[in-house]
């Protein structure tokens, strides 16, 4: 059994910024110094630093990124745009933790987080793969990348070719030749469309007409807009919608690249998938050797169930990053702060909101 005040669950963007105004509020590590008044520590559960960045396909190059804001107080260094995503933002978040000095513990994977008692300002226990710790703050920054959505369609067990998921993909290459099927109305599912459709013949299947956008994305403009309907959903305890369904699709180069093309050609989403192809929505019926489900993410918090934070509608109602249900418990890279910028604001959001908590207890 050990003990820190406060643990921050997950070493991504978010992890990394609570953990860095944790620091900056004067807490020291929980493996250094475990028996001083206010001490803290990062459990990861990936075996090295870069969250889920080093787990991306290796054609996502840094041009195509969606944007990676500087972690608090370290700015980045000059990267090359033509360098893959899953190098230099791991490396770089390397850097940063060897700076910082940050009591980071890994490869630690959290089970469960329950509580001791029935006093709602108790210690929480936290349960890992080796260890049991106690504490009495918890930030839980474990984002979506272990929680893929894979739906279930008619079927689908009897397919003789090969289905996987966005966070399964590696390279176009792996297509070369076949008929694939693409399934998804994101940014990930039209960055690949447009990838594999020069290696293969794609077939690129939504549930609804892609809205794509007739102005930029800037933060001043569509981001302010989606943050503020994302905040309006988690406030008022609705489940979060997919970070496209606020932001709708923009017209990057690769989408530009695939229109060019005449790839970007959207397909009503099939009816049922046959052993050999899919039926389409019209009864028509289309050979495929590859389904990609390009279908996003959920938030990964199975290992929070048993806090029972859920309300009835299957969300979770928040007050900035604090969670109504259990104000022990902070949720960050979460809602409305899945975005780099939002992760950084909401680490230190989160560790404010705890340093009044503990100054109202003393």
């Amino acid at each position: 059994m050990r003990s820190a005040e406060v643990i921050v669950i997950g070493g991504g963007q978010a992890g990394l910024a609570a953990a860095y105004h944790l620091t900056r509020r004067g807490y020291t590590s929980a493996i250094a110094n475990p028996t001083a008044e206010h001490t803290y520590v990062v459990l990861d559960a990936e075996s090295a630093a870069g969250g889920a960045w080093q787990h991306r396909w290796k054609s996502l190059r840094m041009e195509t990124v969606n944007g990676i804001f500087d972690l608090p107080g370290f700015p980045q260094p000059p990267i090359e745009i033509s360098e893959s995503g899953r190098d230099a933002v791991p490396r770089y978040f390397g850097q940063f933790e060897r700076s910082m000095a940050l009591p980071i513990l890994r490869p630690v994977r959290v089970t469960s987080v329950q509580p001791i008692d029935d006093r709602p300002d108790g210690e929480l226990l936290v349960v890992t793969e080796g260890e049991t710790w106690t504490t009495r703050f918890l930030i839980n920054a474990t984002g979506t990348w272990n929680n893929p959505v894979l739906p279930r369609y008619p079927g689908g067990d009897d397919f003789l070719g090969r289905q996987l998921h966005t966070r399964d993909y590696v390279s176009a290459d792996d297509f070369a030749g076949k008929r694939v099927a693409i399934v998804g109305g994101g940014i990930s599912a039209v960055q690949q469309l447009e990838e594999i459709s020069r290696q293969a013949t794609t077939f690129w299947y939504t549930r609804r007409e892609p809205v794509f956008l007739d102005r930029d994305f800037t933060p001043e403009t569509v981001g302010r807009e989606s943050v503020a309907k994302v905040i309006a959903d988690v406030e008022a305890g609705r489940p979060a919608g997919s970070v496209v369904s606020y932001t709708g699709l923009g017209w990057t180069s690769y989408a530009i690249a695939a229109k060019e093309r005449g790839v970007l050609e959207r397909r009503a989403m099939f009816t049922r998938i046959e052993p050999h192809g899919v039926r389409e929505a019209d009864g028509t019926f289309t050979t495929i050797n590859v389904i990609l489900w390009a279908t996003g993410f959920r938030a990964a918090l199975a290992h929070l169930d048993p806090l029972g934070l859920r309300n009835e509608s299957g969300g979770i109602t928040m007050d900035d990053t604090r969670v109504v249900a259990d104000s022990r418990v902070h949720l960050i890279g979460f809602g409305p702060s899945q975005s780099t910028v939002g992760a950084n604001r909401a680490g230190r959001s989160a560790v404010a909101a705890i340093a009044k908590a503990v100054r109202l207890r003393q």
